[in-house]
C-alpha cells in the first residue's frame, strides 16, 4: 500500500517508516498538520497514519479536511490520549481506527492490514433500508436528500452485520473480523464505533432500526433480525 505517515516526533516518525517499509509498503512521511492536509489532498493514498497532536494544524482538523476531500481514504489515528471522548471525536471526524500510544509493532501492523483489506474498490453493494440508501461503493449514506460520508471501517461494519443478518454478532467477532484486533481485548471500541455510525445511518439514533443491540450478545442487522 501507499501510506502517508504524519508524525512530528522524529524518532517515532523514523520508526514508523522503517516498520511499514519492512512490511512491504511505500511510505512517505511529513512532520506537521498543514503539510499533511496539503499532501493528503493533492495525492492519492491507500492509508494515512495520522498523529493527533501536531504543529501548525492539529490531527482532528487534518482528519476533517482529508475526509471532506477524499471520503474513501482510510485514516488510522495515533493518539497519546486515553479518554473515550477523544476517541469518539476522532471517529466522528472520519478516522477509521485509532491506536493509543505506546503501541506495539504487532498491533499497528494488524490495524494497517485490516484497513488495507477494506479497500473502497472492493465495495460494490448498495442497500436500501429503513428509508436510507447505503452506498458502499461511494462510501456514503443518503437519507431525506442529505448525503453523509462513511469511513471504510464503518462500511466494513455495516457489510459484516448485513452478511450475518438473522443472528447476533458479538463484539469479539466484530473486533476480529472488522477491526483487525484480538477478540479477547477488553475495549469499548466497538460500542463507540456503533454510537458514531448510528448518528450517520439511523433516522433516530436513540431508537435504531438498522444496527440494533442484542442484550448480552452484541449487535445485529435490525431489519431482518427475528
Amino acid at each position: 500500500m501507499r501510506i502517508l505517515v504524519v508524525e512530528d516526533e522524529a524518532g517515532l516518525r523514523e520508526g514508523l517508516i522503517d516498520l511499514l517499509q519492512g512490511d512491504g509498503h511505500d511510505v512517505t512521511a511529513v512532520a506537521d498538520g498543514a503539510t499533511a492536509a496539503a499532501t493528503g489532498i493533492a495525492e492519492s493514498w491507500d492509508l494515512v497514519v495520522l498523529d493527533l497532536m501536531l504543529p501548525r494544524m492539529n490531527g482532528m482538523d487534518v482528519c476533517r479536511k482529508l475526509r471532506g476531500a477524499r471520503p474513501g481514504m482510510p485514516i488510522l489515528m495515533l493518539t497519546a490520549r486515553g479518554s473515550e471522548d477523544d476517541k469518539v471525536r476522532g471517529l466522528g471526524e472520519g478516522a477509521d481506527d485509532y491506536v493509543t500510544k505506546p503501541f506495539s509493532a504487532r498491533e499497528l501492523l494488524a490495524r494497517v492490514r485490516a484497513l488495507g483489506r477494506r479497500a473502497p474498490s472492493a465495495v460494490t453493494e448498495q442497500i436500501d433500508v429503513d428509508g436510507a440508501v447505503l452506498d458502499f461503493a461511494r462510501l456514503v449514506v443518503k437519507r431525506d436528500g442529505a448525503t453523509t460520508a462513511l469511513t471504510p471501517r464503518e462500511v466494513g461494519l455495516l457489510r459484516w452485520l448485513h452478511r450475518q443478518r438473522g443472528r447476533a454478532v458479538s463484539r469479539s467477532e466484530i473486533l476480529e473480523q472488522v477491526f483487525g484486533q484480538r477478540g479477547d481485548l477488553q475495549t469499548r471500541a466497538v460500542d463507540m464505533a456503533v454510537v458514531v455510525l448510528r448518528k450517520k445511518v439511523e433516522r433516530d439514533p436513540a431508537h435504531p432500526k438498522i444496527i440494533v443491540s442484542i442484550k448480552g450478545a452484541g449487535y445485529a442487522w435490525g431489519e431482518e433480525t427475528p
